[in-house]
Protein backbone atom coordinates (compact mmCIF):
# COMPACT_ATOMS: atom_id res chain seq x y z
CA UNK A 1 0.00 0.00 0.00
CA UNK A 2 2.77 2.55 0.93
CA UNK A 3 4.88 1.64 -2.57
CA UNK A 4 1.52 2.09 -4.42
CA UNK A 5 0.35 5.44 -2.87
CA UNK A 6 4.16 6.64 -2.98
CA UNK A 7 3.96 5.70 -7.08
CA UNK A 8 0.71 7.73 -7.37
CA UNK A 9 2.21 10.65 -5.95
CA UNK A 10 5.38 10.47 -7.76
CA UNK A 11 3.03 10.18 -11.06
CA UNK A 12 0.98 13.56 -10.30
CA UNK A 13 3.95 15.66 -8.89
CA UNK A 14 5.45 14.95 -12.78
CA UNK A 15 2.02 15.81 -14.81
CA UNK A 16 2.30 19.43 -12.58
CA UNK A 17 5.84 19.87 -13.51
CA UNK A 18 4.58 18.35 -17.26
CA UNK A 19 1.54 20.87 -16.87
CA UNK A 20 3.67 23.76 -15.72
CA UNK A 21 7.04 23.46 -17.54
CA UNK A 22 6.21 25.13 -21.63
CA UNK A 23 7.54 22.79 -24.32
CA UNK A 24 10.49 23.82 -26.32
CA UNK A 25 8.16 24.76 -29.21
CA UNK A 26 6.23 27.54 -27.06
CA UNK A 27 9.24 28.93 -25.70
CA UNK A 28 10.23 32.91 -27.41
CA UNK A 29 13.69 32.95 -28.45
CA UNK A 30 14.84 35.97 -29.32
CA UNK A 31 17.27 36.19 -31.89
CA UNK A 32 19.45 40.13 -32.21
CA UNK A 33 20.47 39.14 -35.98
CA UNK A 34 17.12 38.49 -37.19
CA UNK A 35 15.44 41.61 -35.07
CA UNK A 36 17.86 43.59 -36.63
CA UNK A 37 17.15 42.40 -40.00
CA UNK A 38 13.47 43.81 -39.56
CA UNK A 39 14.61 46.76 -38.42
CA UNK A 40 16.96 48.05 -41.18
CA UNK A 41 13.88 46.33 -43.26
CA UNK A 42 11.18 48.90 -41.80
CA UNK A 43 13.41 51.80 -42.34
CA UNK A 44 14.17 51.41 -46.18
CA UNK A 45 10.68 50.99 -46.59
CA UNK A 46 9.45 54.05 -44.46
CA UNK A 47 12.20 55.85 -46.52
CA UNK A 48 10.69 54.66 -49.74
CA UNK A 49 7.77 56.14 -48.63
CA UNK A 50 9.03 59.33 -47.69
CA UNK A 51 10.47 59.06 -50.98
CA UNK A 52 7.49 58.90 -53.03
CA UNK A 53 5.90 61.24 -50.53
CA UNK A 54 8.06 63.92 -51.95
CA UNK A 55 7.67 63.00 -55.46
CA UNK A 56 3.97 63.43 -55.22
CA UNK A 57 4.48 66.81 -52.98
CA UNK A 58 7.05 67.78 -56.25
CA UNK A 59 4.89 67.18 -58.67
CA UNK A 60 2.01 68.78 -57.37
CA UNK A 61 4.45 71.77 -56.80
CA UNK A 62 5.29 71.52 -60.61
CA UNK A 63 1.85 71.04 -61.71
CA UNK A 64 0.70 74.39 -59.45
CA UNK A 65 3.72 76.09 -61.76
CA UNK A 66 2.27 75.28 -64.67
CA UNK A 67 -1.22 76.23 -64.37
CA UNK A 68 0.30 79.56 -63.00
CA UNK A 69 2.34 80.22 -65.90
CA UNK A 70 -0.49 78.93 -68.54
CA UNK A 71 -3.29 81.31 -67.17
CA UNK A 72 -4.37 83.96 -69.34
CA UNK A 73 -3.85 87.74 -68.10
CA UNK A 74 -7.41 88.70 -66.67
CA UNK A 75 -7.10 92.30 -68.69
CA UNK A 76 -6.89 93.31 -71.88
CA UNK A 77 -6.46 96.78 -73.91
CA UNK A 78 -6.93 95.21 -77.17
CA UNK A 79 -10.68 96.77 -77.49
CA UNK A 80 -9.43 100.59 -75.98
CA UNK A 81 -6.55 100.07 -79.00
CA UNK A 82 -8.68 99.22 -81.73
CA UNK A 83 -11.07 102.26 -81.10
CA UNK A 84 -7.74 104.65 -81.02
CA UNK A 85 -6.78 103.14 -84.27
CA UNK A 86 -10.03 103.15 -85.67
CA UNK A 87 -10.57 107.38 -84.71
CA UNK A 88 -7.51 108.54 -86.30
CA UNK A 89 -8.24 106.14 -89.21
CA UNK A 90 -11.13 107.26 -89.93
CA UNK A 91 -10.09 111.18 -89.42
CA UNK A 92 -7.25 109.84 -92.04
CA UNK A 93 -9.98 108.49 -94.91
CA UNK A 94 -12.09 112.16 -94.63
CA UNK A 95 -9.30 113.58 -96.20
CA UNK A 96 -10.78 116.64 -98.05
CA UNK A 97 -10.57 117.82 -101.61
CA UNK A 98 -6.50 115.94 -103.01
CA UNK A 99 -6.81 112.08 -100.52
CA UNK A 100 -3.44 110.00 -100.30
CA UNK A 101 -4.10 108.62 -103.47
CA UNK A 102 -1.29 108.37 -105.93
CA UNK A 103 -3.60 108.76 -108.57
CA UNK A 104 -6.15 111.30 -107.11
CA UNK A 105 -2.84 113.69 -106.26
CA UNK A 106 -1.65 113.13 -109.96
CA UNK A 107 -5.12 114.15 -111.04
CA UNK A 108 -5.53 117.27 -109.35
CA UNK A 109 -2.00 118.41 -110.39
CA UNK A 110 -2.36 118.18 -113.71
CA UNK A 111 -5.55 119.98 -113.47
CA UNK A 112 -4.70 122.81 -111.09
CA UNK A 113 -1.06 122.94 -110.19
CA UNK A 114 0.31 122.80 -113.74
CA UNK A 115 -0.51 126.51 -115.45
CA UNK A 116 -0.78 125.60 -119.29
CA UNK A 117 0.54 128.86 -121.90
CA UNK A 118 -3.36 128.28 -123.54
CA UNK A 119 -5.50 128.47 -120.25
CA UNK A 120 -7.53 131.81 -120.00
CA UNK A 121 -7.36 133.95 -117.81
CA UNK A 122 -10.75 132.49 -116.46
CA UNK A 123 -8.82 129.46 -115.76
CA UNK A 124 -5.88 130.24 -114.48
CA UNK A 125 -8.20 132.41 -111.69
CA UNK A 126 -9.76 129.22 -111.25
CA UNK A 127 -6.37 127.39 -110.88
CA UNK A 128 -5.71 129.53 -108.10
CA UNK A 129 -8.98 129.21 -106.11
CA UNK A 130 -8.46 125.46 -106.67
CA UNK A 131 -5.57 125.38 -104.93
CA UNK A 132 -6.52 127.73 -101.61
CA UNK A 133 -9.42 125.61 -101.24
CA UNK A 134 -6.97 122.65 -101.54
CA UNK A 135 -4.47 123.92 -98.98
CA UNK A 136 -7.31 125.81 -96.56
CA UNK A 137 -9.02 121.29 -96.30
CA UNK A 138 -5.43 120.41 -95.74
CA UNK A 139 -4.37 122.33 -92.84
CA UNK A 140 -8.09 121.27 -91.59
CA UNK A 141 -7.55 117.69 -92.01
CA UNK A 142 -4.46 117.95 -90.23
CA UNK A 143 -5.82 120.47 -87.39
CA UNK A 144 -8.48 117.41 -87.41
CA UNK A 145 -6.09 114.76 -86.56
CA UNK A 146 -4.12 116.56 -84.63
CA UNK A 147 -7.46 117.13 -82.06
CA UNK A 148 -7.83 113.59 -82.57
CA UNK A 149 -4.29 112.27 -81.48
CA UNK A 150 -5.03 114.42 -78.42
CA UNK A 151 -8.39 113.06 -77.40
CA UNK A 152 -6.87 109.34 -76.94
CA UNK A 153 -3.45 110.92 -74.95
CA UNK A 154 -5.56 110.19 -72.03
CA UNK A 155 -6.42 107.04 -72.77
CA UNK A 156 -3.28 105.78 -73.77
CA UNK A 157 -1.91 107.24 -70.67
CA UNK A 158 -4.61 105.45 -68.84
CA UNK A 159 -4.02 102.01 -70.33
CA UNK A 160 -0.06 101.92 -69.75
CA UNK A 161 -0.47 102.19 -66.08
CA UNK A 162 -3.17 99.46 -65.98
CA UNK A 163 -0.79 97.09 -68.37
CA UNK A 164 2.19 98.08 -66.14
CA UNK A 165 0.24 97.46 -62.89
CA UNK A 166 -0.98 93.99 -64.73
CA UNK A 167 2.84 92.99 -65.67
CA UNK A 168 4.02 93.75 -62.31
CA UNK A 169 2.12 91.52 -60.27
CA UNK A 170 1.41 88.71 -63.03
CA UNK A 171 1.17 85.75 -61.62
CA UNK A 172 3.40 83.29 -64.34
CA UNK A 173 5.21 83.73 -67.86
CA UNK A 174 2.36 83.64 -69.57
CA UNK A 175 0.44 86.80 -67.69
CA UNK A 176 3.54 88.68 -67.97
CA UNK A 177 3.99 88.11 -71.65
CA UNK A 178 0.52 89.16 -72.27
CA UNK A 179 1.06 91.92 -70.16
CA UNK A 180 4.55 92.58 -71.85
CA UNK A 181 3.04 92.24 -75.67
CA UNK A 182 0.23 94.36 -74.41
CA UNK A 183 2.45 97.22 -73.66
CA UNK A 184 4.42 96.87 -77.31
CA UNK A 185 0.75 97.17 -78.59
CA UNK A 186 -0.04 100.45 -77.08
CA UNK A 187 3.46 101.77 -78.17
CA UNK A 188 2.35 100.84 -81.91
CA UNK A 189 -0.91 102.21 -81.44
CA UNK A 190 0.91 105.72 -80.23
CA UNK A 191 3.46 105.52 -83.32
CA UNK A 192 0.77 105.04 -85.41
CA UNK A 193 -0.97 108.09 -84.12
CA UNK A 194 2.41 109.91 -84.62
CA UNK A 195 2.62 108.95 -88.16
CA UNK A 196 -0.62 110.30 -89.08
CA UNK A 197 -0.48 113.56 -87.58
CA UNK A 198 3.48 113.48 -89.07
CA UNK A 199 1.48 112.40 -92.84
CA UNK A 200 -1.47 114.81 -92.07
CA UNK A 201 0.82 117.88 -91.22
CA UNK A 202 3.65 116.88 -94.14
CA UNK A 203 0.68 116.85 -96.84
CA UNK A 204 -0.44 120.25 -95.47
CA UNK A 205 2.56 121.66 -95.90
CA UNK A 206 3.29 120.30 -99.23
CA UNK A 207 -0.15 121.70 -100.53
CA UNK A 208 1.01 124.94 -99.72
CA UNK A 209 4.42 124.96 -101.36
CA UNK A 210 3.00 123.09 -104.34
CA UNK A 211 0.53 126.48 -104.43
CA UNK A 212 3.24 128.63 -103.94
CA UNK A 213 4.92 126.94 -106.55
CA UNK A 214 2.30 127.00 -109.12
CA UNK A 215 1.03 130.60 -108.20
CA UNK A 216 4.77 132.23 -108.95
CA UNK A 217 4.35 130.31 -112.42
CA UNK A 218 0.95 131.82 -113.03
CA UNK A 219 2.01 135.12 -111.83
CA UNK A 220 4.44 134.97 -114.60
CA UNK A 221 2.43 133.77 -117.21
CA UNK A 222 0.41 136.32 -116.14
CA UNK A 223 2.59 139.43 -116.36
CA UNK A 224 3.93 137.66 -119.92
CA UNK A 225 0.58 137.72 -121.48
CA UNK A 226 0.19 141.71 -119.96
CA UNK A 227 3.39 142.55 -121.68
CA UNK A 228 2.49 140.78 -124.85
CA UNK A 229 -0.76 142.89 -125.50
CA UNK A 230 -0.59 144.90 -128.07
CA UNK A 231 -1.96 148.09 -126.76
CA UNK A 232 -0.41 147.55 -123.78
CA UNK A 233 -1.87 149.67 -120.43
CA UNK A 234 -3.65 152.83 -121.00
CA UNK A 235 -3.94 155.67 -118.26
CA UNK A 236 -7.28 156.96 -118.11
CA UNK A 237 -8.43 159.85 -116.75
CA UNK A 238 -10.49 158.79 -113.12
CA UNK A 239 -12.97 161.20 -111.28
CA UNK A 240 -12.19 161.34 -107.51
CA UNK A 241 -14.25 164.13 -106.39
CA UNK A 242 -16.86 166.03 -108.11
Amino acid sequence: MISMKTHLAATAIALALACATPSAAQRIVYDPTNYASNVMQAARALEQINNQIRSLQNQATSLQNQARNLAQLPYSSLQTLQGNLGRVGSLMQQAQRVAYDVQAIEREFRQNYTVGAGASDAALVAQANARWRNSAAAFEDALRVQAGVFAGLNGGRTELGKLVGESQGAGGILQAAQAGNQLLALQSQQLTDLTAMIAAQGRAAALEQADRAASRTQAQEQFRRFMDRRQGYQAQSVEIFR
